[in-house]
């Protein structure tokens, strides 16, 4: 069993009462529509078509391959997949003989997977040589654990002869049991080491079966996943797992560039897309040009703040119906509803998906606010997770002694019932929906031998939602195009590097000796106006 904070057990009582948890795996979904539906289409990837029945068979083959080799219960595994079949195909293989994997993004590099290696311990490694961390073995050097490995592209190991045929798993395999760990989500936590999420079954599928509820998710749904597979918002709001769950098909992008995905939406006829604010602005910008992206008739946009005056544009510019979501791979989700009024869907960020969900709205002393007035988000509830993965200290400082995670947004409740997301608490920098931990970059910024200090600060962007600067205080001489060579040699994912970078003297401090990023924020504004 792979540790981890359970509820409560009157907690989880009452949610297996109340029908939020079922006791099914997260391969369930797939296997009644593989039994009902064998021949629909469950996903588009290129010229491939894939039938419900086809992705069933082939997830069985790899997992079935994968027990035979030694794996199962007590197993983890790093994944690190483009946005391709295969992904969907090794997330049920896992599922179905109970090994709990990481799901990487595909933009990460040596940095953040050697950082969820050490965590995990994997015995498996999927990856994709086309990547340049796997070009060859000297990465493979430092992931000691690893016993096993397969990849998309080599031959010897290609997921996809291995996934051909039918067959039958090994007596005894099968999923963990429905309240243990499914896989790790990541999380966009403010802190250096990426920590890491254990979602259950039960906790999963319940998020999975509201969304798709909410979202009016069918059969006839048709689906396009054009930002990383591996996103909570992707996989689960309701994202691909809900139209698996919902009988309906996946359309795959390899990103959000708008021309290609206008194509794929006529071409296959696609109902739905998932976007994050950034991205919503290029598809605008395109549909300007070009014409709305038909047959489109609804998009869901979150990952960052949405500017009301772009969310206006969706309707009018993109022809389909909005839907806002607030969500974190800790748990909660919120959406707007689609029968909300104007004012509420353009504004404001949604509210939660469950009866169950209870919200506080706390100010920095832990009292409530009084009624629409900005506060920090208190959250828990029947799929928000009670724990990080071997993170004692980080979970000290995120939960209070009642169970609720403070997830370090700052929101106020809208009259409607709505939140509004007004900001962060924590140290974090929202780039395009892209998470970035400012204590991750300063110190491997000060790992170069010429830095002093460091500081990475957000700076509004009307594109990006916020991008980030550097401010450096180091040997003379030094410059921006030297540390992003020095960060690029370190491993680290590409929208981490920073924006810009100010050069200074010294870093203005708090009253307890710390970096004043206030001040700092404020004299990035004073010089670009």
């Amino acid at each position: 069993m792979i540790e981890f904070t359970p509820w409560p057990e009157d907690l989880a009582q009452s949610y297996r009462d109340r029908g939020y948890w079922l006791g099914r795996s997260l391969a369930a979904g797939l296997e009644a529509q593989a039994a009902r539906n064998p021949d629909a289409t469950a996903i588009l990837c290129g010229a491939r078509h894939i039938s419900y029945g086809q992705l069933e068979r082939a997830a069985r083959a790899l997992a079935t391959h994968l027990c035979r080799t030694g794996l199962g219960h007590g197993d983890t595994a790093l994944v690190h997949l483009p946005n391709r079949a295969e992904f969907y195909m090794t997330f049920f293989a896992l599922i179905k003989i109970g090994v709990v994997p990481v799901y990487a993004l595909y933009s990460h590099k040596q940095n953040e997977l050697r950082a969820y290696a050490e965590q995990i311990r994997p015995r498996l490694l999927i990856a994709d040589r086309a990547h340049p961390v796997f070009a060859d073995e000297a990465f493979l050097a430092e992931l000691p654990s690893v016993e096993q490995t397969l990849f998309l592209s080599d031959e010897a190991f290609s997921l996809t002869d291995r996934c051909d045929g039918d067959a039958d798993l090994p007596e005894g395999a099968g999923p963990t049991p429905s309240g243990e760990v499914a896989f790790f989500q990541l999380s966009g936590g403010s802190t250096g080491t990426p920590k890491l999420i254990p979602r259950t079954h039960d906790d999963y599928d319940y998020s999975i079966r509201e969304s798709n509820r909410i979202c009016g998710v069918t059969s006839a749904t048709r689906f396009l996943c054009a930002l990383p597979a591996p996103h909570n918002f992707l996989m689960s709001s309701p994202g691909a797992l809900g139209v698996f769950d919902a009988g309906g098909c996946v359309i795959l992008a390899p990103n959000p560039e708008p021309q290609s995905c206008f194509d794929l939406i006529a071409e296959h006829r696609v109902t739905m897309a998932a976007l994050v604010p950034s991205a919503v602005s290029l598809w605008v910008e395109a549909a300007k040009l070009r014409g709305a992206p038909a047959p489109l008739d609804h998009l869901l946009v979150g990952g960052a703040s949405f500017a009301e005056t772009l969310a206006r544009q969706v309707p009018e510019v993109l022809g389909c119906r909005l839907q806002q979501v607030f969500g974190m791979a800790e748990g909660l989700v919120n959406y707007t509803r689609l029968g909300d009024p104007d004012e509420v869907v353009f504004a404001t960020q949604g509210r939660p998906i469950s009866e169950a969900d209870e919200i506080r709205i706390l100010d920095l002393q832990g009292d409530p606010v009084p009624e629409g007035a900005e506060g920090q988000l208190a959250v828990r509830g029947p799929y928000t997770f009670r724990g990080y993965f071997r993170a004692a200290e980080q979970n000290a400082r995120a939960f209070d002694a009642e169970g609720f995670y403070y997830s370090g947004d700052l929101v106020r409740r809208h009259p409607s019932g709505n939140l509004q997301v007004v900001g962060r608490v924590k140290d974090q920098i929202n780039r395009g929906g892209e998470k970035i931990a400012s204590e991750e970059i300063e110190h491997l910024l000060m790992r170069h031998p010429a830095v002093r200090q460091a500081a990475l600060v957000s700076t509004p962007d009307d594109s990006l939602g916020e991008k980030s600067c550097a401010f450096v205080v180091g040997d003379a001489g030094l410059k921006g195009i030297l540390l992003r060579k020095h960060l690029m040699e370190l491993g680290i994912a590409d929208y981490k590097l920073p924006d810009r970078f100010r050069f200074v003297a010294e870093l203005p401090l708090t009253h307890v000796g710390k970096p004043d990023k206030k001040r700092l924020r404020d004299m990035l504004a004073e010089c670009d106006t």
